[in-house]
């Protein structure tokens, strides 16, 4: 078998690419939303994959994987190795996880992640209202995350929450020292979320990246009584484009609130500083940035050794990166608590995808799927519809 082609279209925000072989399999691979701009990058690496024989998934990554880097190349390479593993199981009739290894589990538990409200406000009891709503969804989640802090402009723009000026713009790098009322006002909201929640579902907090070690430290000592989850990416994390696993493995060990970073890490050498100095208690790559999925199962036993946790972030807004998160999941080893749960945005994504069940999680949990691959195909008469123009022969 040989790969004849690489193409990349977007389909809703989603970068969504398709490898062709001469033997009339293709292969899906996608990357979040955010990265919308992703196909000069993924159609860089066409003329150095063309002739391989995808079903070698580990000798094609050698051709690219050390041409990748922070997003978005990175997020390129990764959707790139997931098409290859989707060939690589379609061809053996298998699903993906049985090429990792095996599945462990037969259902993967996952939290929230795109499943959100929109906040009326940003008091703590606009937080506590919209905890029971999240509480009485009908997917039954035992882990719910929010976002606070640097990670929540809405609440970071209120009056005296920290030393400085809320910058402008989507991946604008806010950063400061909280005010003594921003630490404390932060602090009432996740109280109000736990007391909603109590200890019948878990609280875990998307915190940043921006605040200084002596504000993260102060706060995760103040959450301790509370059994938060964990705290996530509150030094550097998103679109941060370096670890700082030093300061890290100081906020650590200052607290027992575990502590949670790693979404934007490309590959497994940039964990190991992380891993090995055990600076968090839990990492959590994402298979469409650190290189794939065969990388994010190499950390997660890599972590595992370590005695550290793993909780992957989700691949946002469509349904490939949720098919390979699933995968990827049910080989883990133990040390998986829960993966961030994408959805299809818009709404007509649930058209153009065969391969799902109807209710894709129930009691927080998502049955391991058996069919070859990913387990899921893009639909081809269903999708053209919502091709950008000059796409048009994407399905060709």
């Amino acid at each position: 078998m040989k790969i004849t082609d690489l193409k990349c279209t977007i389909l809703g925000n989603n970068p969504v690419i398709r490898i062709t072989t001469d033997e009339g399999i293709c292969g899906w691979g996608e990357a979040e939303s955010s990265k919308s701009y992703l196909k000069p990058h993924v159609l860089f690496y066409r003329d150095l994959i063309l002739g391989e024989d995808p079903t070698n998934v580990e000798r094609v990554m050698l051709k690219i994987r050390r041409m990748g880097a922070f997003k978005p190349w990175g997020s390129a390479v990764s959707a790139i190795e997931m098409a290859l593993w989707d060939i690589a199981g379609k061809a053996a009739g298998v699903p993906v996880y049985k090429l990792l290894g095996g599945k462990i589990r037969d259902t993967v538990l996952t939290y929230n992640g795109s499943v959100r409200f929109p906040m009326d406000g940003q008091t703590p009891e606009d937080y506590a209202e919209n905890m029971a709503k999240m509480k009485a969804r009908k997917e039954g989640f035992t882990i719910i995350k929010q976002a606070v802090g640097f990670h929540n402009m809405g609440m970071m723009k209120l009056p005296n929450m920290f030393y400085g000026e809320v910058q402008s713009g989507r991946r604008a790098a806010n950063r400061g020292l909280m005010t003594e009322h921003g630490l404390n006002y932060v602090l009432d909201c996740v109280i109000a979320m736990k007391e909603v929640l109590s200890d019948e579902v878990g609280l875990a907090l998307d915190c940043g990246p921006g605040w200084t070690l002596p504000d993260a430290t102060r706060f995760a000592r103040a959450l301790e009584p509370y059994n938060i989850m964990w705290i996530e990416d509150i030094l550097t994390g998103d679109y941060t484009p370096y670890v700082q696993a030093d300061l890290y493995r100081d906020l650590t060990m200052s607290t027992s609130t575990p502590v949670h970073t790693g979404e934007q890490i490309y590959l497994r050498q940039n964990f190991t500083e992380l891993i090995e100095k055990q600076a968090v208690n839990i990492v959590g790559p994402d298979p469409a940035d650190i290189g794939g999925i065969a990388e994010l199962k190499w950390v997660a036993e890599y972590a595992d050794l370590h005695g550290i946790l793993m909780a992957p972030h989700g691949t946002f807004d469509g349904l490939i990166g949720l098919a390979a998160l699933v995968q990827v999941s049910a080989a883990m080893p133990h040390n998986l608590i829960a993966f961030e749960y994408p959805i299809g945005d818009p709404a007509w994504w649930y058209d153009i995808v065969d391969g799902l069940p109807e209710d894709i999680v129930k009691n927080g949990q998502i049955e391991v799927w058996d069919r070859p691959g990913l387990g899921v195909d893009i639909i081809p008469e269903a999708a053209k519809q919502h091709l950008p123009e000059g796409d048009e022969d994407f399905f060709d």
